[in-house]
């Protein structure tokens, strides 16, 4: 595979629906980059489909479907690229896109990370639950976006459309610098699949690193595709993976930051019983389980991140240090522009 400086990468399983909808655009408005499609060992015929349609597509077939996070790794320890686009398969993109974001990734000394703004393929006039226009994270460590609180998106009226420093960039398109992935070891495979990009920048900004929105940049996601947001899986793999990303890169004490946790995660229990979602009840539950038999492989990694960045100084940028569950559910906030903003580092 020939050196490319950006590669626009599409993780795919089981999605030929997705590449018959989606990619024409993004050959339409790629033109100049390299595109590959990473497969996860599909058992569709997505191959064949890509191999007949789109012969000009560079094609890696993975070995097996190892999730996002291991998917993604192995797919690019192939791709020689200054530049890689990690891309959902659900998302159709606009013109300018990549170049929108590269011209702000160079721009910035120290980042390595950018990402566009992010509207429901569904409902274009609102923003996307996953990315919205730029991730940031709070005292309590939930992530959030300009552009949504928790489970509440807003409509796009231009209100963010300004270039921001952030806390994370999505998964479901994002421009990463190729070098920066690999000096951190890409996606924690651990995750299998849900906020492995953010605990990827949390450990980029850990080195102090930084990373951009670029609204000017649009794309359309229909997000959910894999997994659907109601399902009990997803809120296990939300609440399980929180608890390893903390782990591994909260620098405070932390057992009673744990303990924290747990009260916090047993309050969203109860609001999954009192409204007869028992599966989510239990999703929180087998997900703390997990957690503490993966305590020792955590503390292996969290003492390995600690020396490798015992020297630098971290990139606090985009971290609230407000509560957002005090914000959304005693002051009923919903807009991220309503958010005091004196409390963003």
């Amino acid at each position: 595979m020939s050196q490319a400086k950006v590669a626009v990468v599409i993780l795919n399983w089981n999605g030929k629906a997705y590449l018959e909808q989606f990619l024409p655009s993004v050959v339409k408005y790629s033109e100049g980059h390299q595109i590959i499609v990473a497969d996860n060992a599909s058992t569709d015929d997505s191959i064949s489909f890509l191999k007949a349609n789109y012969p000009s597509i560079d094609i890696i077939v993975n070995t097996s479907n190892g999730g996002f996070a291991k998917g993604y790794n192995d797919a690019l320890k192939q791709v020689k690229a200054d530049y890689y686009v990690l891309l959902n398969s659900d998302v159709e993109v606009t013109a300018n896109w990549v170049d929108i974001m590269l011209e702000e990734l160079e721009s910035n000394s120290g980042c390595v990370g950018v990402q566009p703004k992010v509207l429901a393929y569904h409902n274009k006039s609102v923003f996307e639950h996953a990315g919205a226009a730029g991730g940031f994270i709070d005292k309590n460590y939930y992530p959030f976006c300009r552009g949504r609180i928790f489970g509440d998106v807003e409509e796009d009226k231009g209100q963010y459309d300004g270039v921001r420093e952030v806390f994370w960039t999505t998964g479901a398109c994002m421009l990463v610098n190729a070098k920066a992935y690999h000096e951190v070891g890409g996606l924690d495979e651990d995750f299998f699949a849900h906020m492995e990009e953010i605990d990827m920048c949390w450990r980029l900004k850990n080195r102090g690193y930084s990373f951009f929105a670029a609204p000017k940049a649009v794309v359309y996601h229909v997000g959910g595709g894999t997994l659907n947001y109601e399902s009990p899986n997803k809120t296990y793999l939300n609440f399980r993976n929180s608890l390893y990303m903390i782990h591994k890169n909260y620098k405070g004490i932390l057992p009673l930051f744990i303990f924290k946790r747990l009260i916090l995660d047993g309050i969203a229990a109860l609001k999954f019983a009192v409204k007869f979602k028992f599966k989510h009840l239990w999703a929180i539950g087998r997900a703390h389980a997990n957690y503490y038999q993966q305590l020792p492989k955590l503390n292996a990694k969290r003492k390995a991140l600690k020396k490798a960045t015992s020297n630098l100084e971290a990139n606090k940028a985009g971290f609230y240090t407000g509560s957002l569950l005090f914000a959304r559910f005693f002051k009923g906030i919903t807009a991220f522009s309503k958010l005091n903003q004196r409390l963003f580092k």
